[in-house]
């Protein structure tokens, strides 16, 4: 059986936990692939990623517990790379890159697209509208196409973690959906990898995972490939809505995962997690 997660973050950036006490009880939980993906940096815009020197002993404890648990799980260090941030190339360093956009620009200062349902108005206000916000937002998000050293697109309707009641916008609503098709088109384009995430369930936010279930079919539809993670910030959480976001995969027609091995990522029948 395969259990995987390639989205994990410790106390060097927002995490609550250290690398090792993250591992053991990703060991507890029956894991046999662990990816930590600490925030790499974006210390102009943001208070939480990691600073050089943070990243240098981020980069130190993965490797650390990489050998020291080798018979047990295997670990593999990344990175999420904010579009905003630095931008990062593996170069036999790291073994695979998330892409994200955490933030829009609005006038003169930068906004956190989940910081709270406040912020997400002050964003609209701006904007004007929400359908106008979703634009900027996803050619942000299109960037993420280009960077050749990302794998793996995180969390790709985030601006929508505030809408689970769609207070902003309805989900089906199809100036918006065109919106979010044609970044998910560039992005398959590219052969990108779509995180199925559920941290915003972990933290009391939601009730469904990233991409909400009519993007995640449409990504099934058109060839795009998955993988399930839990963006962990506290490891009590480490497979949280795991086995509900197994069906939901399902469901959308999903009949494999991609798996990161020591050889990149391949592609897995969906039994094999089950």
């Amino acid at each position: 059986m395969i259990k995987q997660n390639l989205h994990t973050h410790s106390l060097y950036c927002d995490g609550k936990n250290t690398i090792e006490d993250m591992t053991l009880e990703a060991i507890q939980k029956g894991f046999t692939i662990l990816g930590f993906s600490g925030h790499g940096n974006c210390r102009e815009i943001d208070d939480y990623s990691m600073t050089d020197d943070n990243t240098k002993k981020y980069i130190q404890d993965v490797l650390e517990v990489k050998e020291k648990y080798k018979d047990q799980i295997h670990i593999f260090l990344g990175i999420e790379e904010d579009i905003l941030g630095q931008s990062f190339e593996k170069n036999n360093l790291y073994d695979y890159i998330i892409g994200s956009v955490h933030f829009v620009k609005a006038g003169e200062e930068y906004l956190a697209v989940d910081q709270s349902q406040e912020v997400t108005h002050k964003i609209v206000d701006y904007y004007g509208d929400f359908l106008s916000y979703a634009q900027s937002y996803y050619e942000e998000v299109k960037k993420i196409a280009y960077r050749s050293d990302v794998d793996i697109v995180g969390h790709i309707d985030l601006l929508t973690k505030f809408n689970e009641n769609e207070e902003f916008i309805d989900f089906d609503d199809q100036e918006y959906l065109k919106l979010a098709y044609e970044c998910i088109d560039m992005l398959i384009g590219q052969k990108k990898i779509f995180e199925v995430n559920t941290g915003a369930i972990a933290r009391g936010q939601r009730k469904t995972p990233y991409p909400h279930h009519i993007l995640l079919k449409y990504i099934h539809d058109h060839g795009g490939k998955i993988c399930l993670n839990s963006d962990c910030h506290q490891k009590e959480m480490l497979d949280c809505y795991y086995k509900e976001s197994l069906e939901l995969i399902q469901d959308c027609g999903f009949t494999s995962m991609m798996v990161l091995t020591d050889q990149g990522f391949i592609e897995k029948d969906i039994q094999e997690f089950l």
